[in-house]
């Protein structure tokens, strides 16, 4: 499994991942009236993940689902960016940039700097080995990762309009109506924690729940995105992961989209909030409806415990990378443990590193051993921790391309990714997928909705 033109010839950079005062927190016990079943599909189920999987996160969705070896990436695949030079990536000194043109990997996107939690620190340019730096491995001796990438060219976070909120009578008012344009305008620029607050003073002007009110007044995935947009982000990823395990069948998917891209501080308040809401041990859950090696991979993911040292040690990514070709292409059969333990417990900058130095020692990219190696949700998850290390915003604008590739549309994804990463890195994902898809994702969402639940999604996205 090759991807052509992996690492692409460059990229702009975008600000940290999550950026500060954002980190997510979640209410205590009882605070939510949310009924039962809440949201409606509304379209968006999910079709039983196959057992190929896709480069990327995983085998989905359905029949028109991500391509194979043979079809990755997507038409026009992943196009040219501005060359590099300009300011350091990682907080506080130099660390990777985008690789320039000519040869180097095959695949994914390469990514700009990302922060993923933890302190701010240094990412050290490669050094300290016996006798001076370390010597290239690189075919003409040239590293494709230069030290500096221009990170001018995105626009600054937050997505939503800097509206200042109203708690008014009027407010309320618009909320308990059923003028669903005025509440597009009141919902969609209006922060998360904003929106908290106004359902709060709701109840206390009215004495009654705003959530009731909606859901009476609303249907479809008009609902469904309008009480997502109401729920505290802790909450929504807990409720997402209950619902992709409740009833029969397991949405797949689902669950490596949120524990394989969460941040270790994301994970654990998801864990506590998972337990106070409803009453039940995530892990417990993830063990009776999961299995094998899937199963290891995501409980190791809700522990929340991955290194998340800025620091990237180039010895021991070499080690890593020995030791994946060992487990993997150098050998007959394949250890699973041994790419468990390394991709769940690496931090995510480290990974990269390993990734580079994989490339060295095997003459083939990381994500292409995998798709060797594994097969289904277990080859989904470890891809998807690859390529959040490469490239998170990436890998999120090819999971919105494909929920709304072919017929029809799933729209809980839709609906998750632009509600869940609206004030992280939304702006970074509509660039991304600008670059890969040749076509905006406002447009792409225009053509594929409709009414004002188009028209809230577009309000959120912007243009």
């Amino acid at each position: 499994m090759s991807y052509p033109g992996y690492p692409p010839t460059g990229y702009p950079a975008f600000p940290g991942y999550p950026p500060a005062g954002q980190e997510s927190s979640f209410p205590p016990p009882g605070q939510y009236s949310y009924p039962s079943g809440f949201p409606p599909v509304g379209g968006g189920a999910y079709p039983p993940t196959p057992s190929s999987g896709y480069p990327g996160a995983g085998g989905y969705p359905g029949a028109g689902g991500y391509p194979g070896a043979g079809g990755y990436p997507a038409p026009g695949g992943y196009p040219s960016a501005p060359q590099p030079g300009g300011a350091p990536s990682y907080p506080g000194g130099q660390g990777f940039g985008a690789p320039p043109s000519g040869a180097g990997f095959s695949g994914y996107p390469q990514a700009p700097s990302q922060s993923y939690g933890g302190g701010p620190s240094q990412v050290p340019l490669p050094g300290g080995f016996p006798g001076g730096p370390m010597p290239s491995q690189y075919p003409g001796g040239q590293s494709p990762y230069p030290s500096q990438i221009n990170t001018e060219s995105l626009p600054s976070y937050p997505v939503f309009s800097p509206v200042s909120v109203d708690y008014s009578s009027e407010t309320c008012m618009v909320l308990s109506g059923t003028d669903e344009q005025a509440i597009v305008d009141v919902v969609a620029n209006r922060s998360n924690d904003q929106r908290q607050k106004i359902k709060a003073a709701f109840k206390t002007m009215y004495g009654k729940d705003l959530i009731k009110d909606l859901k009476s007044e609303l249907s479809g995935n008009m609902e469904e995105l309008i009480l997502a947009l109401f729920m505290p982000p802790t909450y929504y990823d807990a409720w997402s992961l209950q619902n992709a395990m409740k009833g029969v069948g397991t949405q797949e998917r689902v669950l490596i989209e949120i524990l394989c891209t969460r941040t270790n501080q994301e994970i654990r308040e998801i864990v506590r909030c998972y337990q106070s809401e409803f009453g039940r041990d995530l892990e417990k859950d993830i063990r009776s409806d999961t299995s094998g090696h899937f199963e290891r991979l995501l409980v190791s993911m809700c522990q929340g415990n991955r290194d998340e040292n800025q620091n990237v040690n180039h010895q021991l990514a070499q080690e890593d990378a020995q030791r994946l070709y060992q487990a993997g292409e150098g050998k007959l059969g394949t250890d699973e443990s041994c790419f468990n333990m390394i991709l769940a417990t690496r931090s995510f900058p480290q990974l990269k590193a390993t990734m580079e130095a994989y490339c060295r020692v095997a003459n083939r990219d990381l994500l292409s051993s995998v798709g060797r190696e594994f097969s289904g949700s277990v080859e989904s998850g470890l891809k998807t921790i690859l390529q959040c290390a490469l490239n998170r915003p990436a890998f999120f604008a090819e999971r919105l391309y494909h929920s709304m590739k072919g017929a029809g549309t799933d729209d809980s994804t839709l609906v998750r990714i632009v509600v869940t990463r609206s004030e992280i890195d939304l702006v970074q994902i509509k660039q991304m997928f600008s670059q890969m898809y040749q076509k905006t994702l406002s447009k792409r969402i225009a053509s594929d909705t409709s009414g004002d639940y188009r028209r809230l999604l577009l309000a959120i996205v912007g243009q």
